[in-house]
């Protein structure tokens, strides 16, 4: 008996007038993706509706708080806290450095990713040491502030190739040691040499053509920049680099 249109259409098919349902190829499907409750703390009006509408726009955020200003946001966040907070630098009040500080002994859980206008290096490790995972100016393209939430949700620390640049140098920095002797000027070296080769002071006025007083002035600024208090510690120092 052929099978009607209708059980061709529901799946079913009948065979010996018995109801059997067709086979059909297992699809998984595909897991959903994380939701980010996300927070947004500017006092610009513009801005801050332009971000709640990108954030509402994203089928993976949640916008759960904006605010004008630190203070309501240090009252509100912690009572609900989000994955993620745009923090804004130049607030009024409590700047967005402090803010950070705060919420983030409050809720350590809490990623914080700064949006500012400020390039300025003290600004980044300001808010680096408040507690801030990332740091991107306002200036950003939509698609990369969406990618820069979920990137610091997921435990990374969006910022531009400039200013990550600027975090490698700190560090690189850091961890060499600068060394004193980078500090002196091109007099002080040249004194140094010629106590480094066994010169005495009269002598080392003579040859660079200074007076005496000058030379005991690169005495006392020598043995201040290198940190020592003899003339053999100065040299030593010196020649090490």
């Amino acid at each position: 008996m052929r099978a009607s249109a209708h059980a061709r259409h529901s799946g079913i098919e009948r065979a010996s007038g018995v109801p059997r349902k067709r086979r059909t190829r297992h699809v998984s499907e595909p897991a959903a993706e994380v939701v980010r409750w996300v927070c947004v703390v500017n006092d610009d009006e513009g801005i801050r509706a332009s971000l709640a509408t990108l954030i509402r726009r994203a089928s993976s955020l949640k916008l759960i708080g904006d605010y004008a200003d630190a203070e309501t946001a240090l009252k509100d966040i912690p009572r609900r806290p989000p994955d993620v907070v745009l923090m804004d630098i130049n607030l009024p009040g409590m700047n967005g450095v402090e803010c950070v500080r705060q919420l983030k002994s409050a809720a350590p859980g809490v990623q914080f990713l700064m949006l500012t206008v400020y390039e300025d290096s003290d600004s980044l490790f300001n808010s680096l040491k408040a507690g801030a995972s990332g740091y991107l100016l306002k200036r950003t393209a939509s698609a990369r502030l969406l990618e820069a939430i979920r990137d610091v949700y997921e435990g990374g620390s969006p910022m531009t190739p400039q200013l990550a640049r600027r975090v490698v140098q700190f560090f690189s920095k850091a961890s060499r040691g600068e060394s004193p002797v980078s500090h002196l000027t091109p007099g002080e070296r040249e004194f140094l040499d010629q106590l480094a080769n066994g010169y005495a002071y009269k002598e080392i006025a003579d040859r660079m053509k200074i007076s005496i007083d000058t030379v005991r002035s690169y005495v006392r600024t020598v043995y201040e920049k290198l940190h020592v208090h003899s003339r053999t510690e100065a040299v030593v120092k010196y020649l090490r680099g």
